[in-house]
């Protein structure tokens, strides 16, 4: 005991390292559902993290040469903490109004990151400057002092990076982790200066630890909608009830992303596909007669998958998903349920594509949901390539891609669809909603023949013919560059899209 006693100051400003990173690994889920999971989301929120601890060593080293005492330091560690604690009461407030109002989502994830994020950074950086001056003794140590103590810092940062990623995250969700790096500080506070301790402070301590375990109930007990919010190894996950706007029936909704969903499933009876654009991918088997095997990159909720096993009974079907938790969540409140038609592969798309090896009628691509953030290793020249030989001679290449067709909205639609060009003899266009209008953003299907027959957009099935109507017939301009590997701006595109909103 006497030993931690001796090294309070070296304990604590670890702890503090360790809270930098946690608080900016669990930020990115918090804004994720707003802003999307971009580099520019990843860019604004590093910097606005960086550019506070630099604010931070600069202000706590400057007031620690006026006069360093316990007090101070503990005063700036529970400042800290309850900032933390306050982020997480305001995110969704904050990150809501910011998103309607600011449709830039560089400016509006710095902007989101700096009222939420920057105050308990700039304090947090103070940490590290201000305990070197409580530890200085002499001189001639003083470059030890600060070398072991900003080292002990950045030993902290990587254990609360590890802590963060492959445990916290998953295991608490994003509130918790905010209400438990804050009660953590909070404690060093105290641990730092016992004697400055209040009743009030206290009383947020227990509060926090309170929230941590049974944030749930209380969430619970107040949402209107039986919200449930999930932190899976990938995503932050919401699921809640609604209704379906056109026929009026009871929905469960999986989103990451608002306002999009990103699958649903009618609670009254399972008996057909709430999202529209899902109903395009039947098409498969059109294309495709005598469709035996397919294979669907992006599950989510898996509702295709169990519409594809029930339309096609003699089919199989191989899903990747790389987030084993929305798998779960599809088990528990979207009625997946074990088949022996279906194999579900929990890696990345591309990982998948790049081992290869088996062979399918059908590629469905549903994992460009969210235009703010769409998996470019899946857009490139290369990954379609994978996909040409991972079909079958007369196999077929459906892309569900969010974009107009025309104008600055259609950049990264009109890039896409020359890169499968590039591959594919045959590649057409089907929008969803707007068939005739190049200029409206919607669900897009991309449909790519390996064969080198051309399709045909007549068919028996009434169904199927309600969709072939939709087949875009003007040109698609090729002014957009391939995509490869090695340049591919993707989010530079859609950010081009969002901005004109």
């Amino acid at each position: 005991m006497t030993f931690i006693r001796f090294y309070t100051l070296e304990i604590i400003v670890f702890t503090a390292g360790a809270a930098v990173m946690i608080l900016e690994l669990t930020g990115t889920r918090i804004v994720a559902p707003y802003f999307g999971t971009s580099i520019f989301v990843w860019t604004g929120l590093i910097g606005v993290i960086l550019g506070s601890l630099s604010i931070g060593y600069w202000w706590g080293g400057k007031i620690s040469v006026r006069e360093a005492n316990f007090k101070t330091f503990s005063s700036i560690l529970f400042g800290g903490a309850l900032l933390i604690a306050l982020a997480s009461f305001l995110s969704p407030i904050a990150l809501l109004f910011m998103q309607k109002a600011v449709p830039d989502i560089r400016i509006g994830s710095v902007i989101a990151a700096t009222l939420l994020f920057a105050p308990a950074s700039i304090l947090l950086g103070m940490v590290s400057p201000y305990a070197v001056r409580l530890k200085m003794k002499d001189v001639e140590h003083s470059g030890t002092t600060v070398g072991n103590l900003y080292a002990l810092s950045t030993i902290g940062s990587i254990v609360g990076t590890f802590l963060a990623g492959f445990f916290l995250i998953p295991l608490l969700g994003s509130t918790k982790i905010l209400f438990f790096t804050s009660t953590l500080l909070m404690g060093a506070s105290f641990w730092g200066y016992s004697k400055g301790v209040s009743v009030i402070k206290i009383g947020i301590f227990l509060e926090l630890i309170f929230l941590i375990f049974a944030f749930d109930k209380v969430m619970s007990f107040f949402s209107s909608q039986a919200l449930i919010d999930v932190d899976t190894a990938y995503n932050r996950v919401f699921i809640f009830d609604s209704i379906e706007p056109v026929t009026k029936r009871p929905i469960k909704v999986m989103s990451t992303y608002f306002p999009q969903w990103e699958s649903a499933v009618f609670l009254d009876r399972d008996d057909d596909l709430v999202v529209e654009y899902l109903k395009f991918f039947r098409l498969a088997g059109h294309f495709k007669p005598g469709l035996d095997s397919a294979l669907l990159i992006g599950g989510a909720g898996f509702s295709y998958p169990k519409d594809f096993l029930k339309k096609n009974p003699n089919a199989s079907m191989d899903v990747v998903e790389i987030d084993p938790g929305l798998t779960e969540l599809a088990k528990q409140y979207f009625g997946l349920e074990e088949n022996p038609r279906l194999e579900i592969y929990h890696e990345d798309g591309r990982t998948f594509l790049n081992r290869g090896g088996k062979k399918y009628g059908a590629i469905l691509i549903d994992a460009f949901k969210a235009v703010q953030s769409a998996p470019y290793q899946l857009t490139t020249a290369e990954a379609v390539k994978k996909m040409h030989e991972m079909l079958e001679d007369d196999g077929v290449l459906l892309i569900n891609i969010i974009s107009s067709i025309e104008g600055i909205k259609g950049k990264f639609f009109r890039a896409e669809y020359r890169t499968v060009k590039s591959v594919f003899p045959y590649v057409y266009v089907i929008p969803v909603t707007n068939h005739d209008d190049g200029n409206a953003v919607q669900n897009l299907l991309l449909v790519a023949l390996k064969s080198e027959k051309g399709a045909l957009f007549q068919s028996k099935n009434p169904e199927f013919n309600n969709y072939l109507s939709h087949l875009w017939k003007k040109e698609v301009l090729s002014d957009m560059p391939l995509l490869t590997d090695d340049f591919a701006p993707v989010d530079n595109y859609v950010l081009a899209a969002l901005k004109n909103d």
